[in-house]
């Protein structure tokens, strides 16, 4: 019965498409070229991200990934998608995650792009394609997002694409092991996209 209802969460969940790329939920398919893109790219993300386990880029740390997300999926609290361009490279990621229903109806999303592909616009092009999904199928008026405020290229794409920035928080998350300032920024459902 778990595998039915598995397979429900996740087919449930369109691919979303933007300028050059798609969006789809990660599948166990996808670990190989996954695998590769994070670990090539590691020394690029890790100075943006949580530290990273030790095995973050193994088979069974990947599935145990997948089944995280599909619980997620489930009970409506996160909606993980990889980024891919139109010929199928994957190039990234992105998470819809913390959703708050009730009187919030409130989200938040985070990304990551392999080094290789920085830097081209997949990232703007995939967060575009994402804010309909966001608003129109999971009916959020709010999306936030938080980034590090030595971190040019997120402060570009988040202004880019009309978020605005709201705020300052001091030890907002640890990243690479340290609790660190970031700035925070938010995209209303009234907004105009960038």
């Amino acid at each position: 019965m778990a595998f039915f209802r598995t397979l429900s969460a996740v087919e449930a969940v369109p691919t979303l498409s933007g300028q050059g790329v798609f969006l789809r939920v990660p599948q166990m398919i996808d670990y190989p070229a996954w695998a590769v893109l994070r670990d090539e790219s590691r020394g690029f993300l890790q100075p943006w991200e949580p530290t990273w386990p030790h095995d973050d880029v193994s088979r069974l740390a990947y599935r145990k990934r997948l089944k995280r997300y599909v619980r997620e999926l489930e009970l409506d609290q996160a909606y993980p998608f990889f980024v891919f361009r139109e010929d199928g490279e994957l190039v990234g990621g992105v998470t819809v995650s913390q959703i708050r229903r009730g009187v919030s109806q409130t989200c938040s999303i985070g990304y990551w792009m392999g080094q290789r592909h920085a830097g081209k616009g997949h990232m703007t092009a995939a967060v575009r394609a994402l804010t309909p999904f966001v608003f129109e199928s999971l009916k959020l008026r709010r999306i936030e997002a938080a980034c590090l405020p030595r971190n040019a290229a997120s402060i570009r794409l988040l202004e880019r694409t009309g978020f605005k920035r709201e705020g300052y928080a001091r030890e907002y998350l640890c990243i690479a092991g340290l609790w660190q300032d970031h700035l925070l920024y938010a995209l209303l459902r009234g907004d105009a996209v960038g």
